[in-house]
């Protein structure tokens, strides 16, 4: 089967196609033809340092959406010929940027009826992370006050609509120029960080989705009211700063078959679509980790496959 590789760390240049052997499922596991993958900057992160995955070789990419080709003993949930959609083990079931992968069947869920293949691969990884952070972790109820950061990034423009979809005031940062697409998608006051200090002007914040690092994670904590929650993506040094009469939690998604139904349930209803910026073959892998890495995105990457 065709893959994108990398045989040693650095920019886009690295990633290769190469040929691998079409894996076999295993117990309790599915084979996916893989129709389309989504691309995440955790993506490029191990790309270009290795992350949580140490040396190359490697094959990245953990969203999916395809056919399942083959079940292994055992698998109940899915049965061969099934549209699916799922994010592989993170982070070392890593391997979507190829023609198949397999996974345990409770990885992936029946992919969305009204969505192709592109907008259900763009999904599960950063609905998944938003869900966990608003709902697992946060408990996000009608009336509470969310502030999301990078609210039109990939994991950003999904979380403002779960949050808006679970009831909340939403508060999202980005540029002026993004500000009419945040409000397309529920955010009920958009900021403007290149002009407003969100730190200075900011208070009585139920919840803060933060995934950008930097000063980012402790600024945020004086925004929120005691009792609130910041909710960080990115490995930075919260236990070193004093949330008060808050919480500062540091999150890592995980796969998850009831979340991603629900997810799935939310699309369906057209109260959740991820907004597809870019959608190029799998051999233009290196293209999609350029775009991504340029900060000019809005939305997610999708590679054909």
């Amino acid at each position: 089967m065709r893959a994108i590789s990398q045989d040693v760390l650095g920019g886009p240049e690295v990633l290769k196609e190469i040929e691998l052997p079409r894996p076999e499922p295993g117990p309790a596991e599915v084979l996916v033809r893989v129709h389309a993958a989504g691309v995440n900057p955790t993506d490029w992160k191990h790309r270009a340092t290795g992350g949580l995955l140490g040396e190359p070789p490697f094959v990245l990419g953990w969203d999916v959406s395809g056919v399942v080709e083959a079940v292994g003993l055992g698998v109940t949930l899915h049965k061969p010929g099934d549209e699916v959609f799922g994010m592989l083990p993170y982070p070392r079931g890593h391997g979507a940027y190829a023609e198949y992968v397999t996974a345990p069947s409770r990885c992936f869920a029946p992919k969305p009826a009204n969505l192709d293949h592109v907008r259900a691969a763009a999904l599960p990884l950063a609905a998944l992370t938003a869900w966990q952070t608003l709902v697992d972790t946060a408990d996000v109820q009608p009336g509470r006050r969310v502030l999301v950061h990078a609210a039109a990034g990939g994991v950003g423009h999904l979380a403002v609509q779960i949050a808006k979809a679970r009831g909340a005031y939403v508060l999202g940062t980005a540029r002026a120029a993004k500000h009419e697409f945040l409000r397309s998608i529920g955010v009920d006051e958009p900021i403007d960080y290149t002009t407003t200090d969100f730190a200075e002007t900011v208070r009585d914040v139920d919840v803060v989705v933060e995934a950008i690092g930097g000063d980012y994670g402790p600024r945020s904590l004086r925004t929120l009211r005691e009792g609130g929650v910041l909710v960080s993506l990115v490995l930075n040094r919260l236990a070193d700063f004093d949330p008060g009469g808050a919480r500062a939690e540091t999150l890592l998604v995980e796969p998850d078959h009831h979340a991603l139904t629900r997810i799935a349930e939310l699309a369906e209803e057209g109260r959740l679509r991820a907004e597809i910026d870019t959608v190029l073959p799998l051999a233009e892998a290196a293209k999609a980790h350029e775009r991504g890495e340029s900060g000019r995105s809005r939305g997610k990457i999708v590679l054909t496959v």
